[in-house]
């Protein structure tokens, strides 16, 4: 008797542990593709190019991976790991490229199978991420493979630091001088803060007031908020 019970408990605990083993290898695995392709933000496309065995690698673990908001940190982690991998695998598919928009559809047409669907870099972005969380801080962990985005680092958002790492590359983008421009009450400030407004301003928070939670030099009251172009180059070694 006892031993069917372990049979049982078993037979209901293997899924569980299976998924959870996989996403832990997608974490380690991830982990060593960015720490070995990943240096100051800037990523080595020829390298992987001329192997693309490891990221290929990650994917095909990707894509029977499904996560639940009920764990949010492994969902978050899950998600912008994976948002990050499969623009570089957009720009190897095309490589040698010098902008992801050389690629039409590259972020809304091409699909690709991750988490158990066949989706968008917008998908993963919009529907996994923007729509579930109300969290500002994802447009600086996500990296579209362009000068202009915020930098990827080299390493893997895990279930550990994921929250630690979205607020410590908030506070990095938004006191680095070349991705918000003060020039006394005169600021200028990425697209990304154009594009997703909706996510910065609400009816209780104004631009400044997002921006100000995160910098150690605040910007003043009443400044005059301009877009500069977004830098659409590789962000290539």
């Amino acid at each position: 008797m006892k031993s069917l019970i372990y049979i049982t408990l078993l037979w209901l605990l293997l899924p569980g542990m299976a998924v959870a083993q996989s996403t832990q290898e997608f974490f380690s695995g991830s982990e060593r593709f960015f720490a070995a392709h990943v240096a100051d933000g800037k990523v080595d496309y020829k390298g992987i190019n001329a192997d693309p065995s490891a990221l290929n690698a990650l994917l095909d673990q990707a894509r029977d991976i499904k996560v639940n908001t009920s764990d949010e940190d492994t969902y978050r982690a899950f998600w912008i790991n994976t948002y990050n991998l499969v623009v570089i695998k957009g720009i190897i598919d095309n490589y040698p490229i010098n902008s992801p928009l050389d690629k039409a559809g590259f972020f809304d047409k091409t699909k690709y199978a991750v988490g158990g669907e066949k989706i968008t870099l917008n998908d993963i972005e919009n529907k996994k991420l923007r729509a579930v969380f109300n969290d500002a801080r994802v447009h600086f962990v996500l990296v579209c493979g362009a000068q202009g985005c915020p930098p990827l680092i080299s390493q893997a958002y895990t279930p550990a630091n994921v929250d630690s790492l979205l607020e410590q590359q908030t506070k990095l983008a938004v006191n680095n001088p070349n991705f918000i421009k003060v020039k006394g009450k005169k600021v200028g400030v990425s697209e990304i803060f154009k594009w997703y407004k909706e996510d910065f301003v609400t009816k209780d928070q104004t631009l400044v007031g997002f921006l100000n939670k995160y910098r150690t030099t605040p910007i003043a009251d009443g400044a005059k908020i301009s877009y500069y172009s977004y830098d659409w180059r590789l962000n290539a070694q």
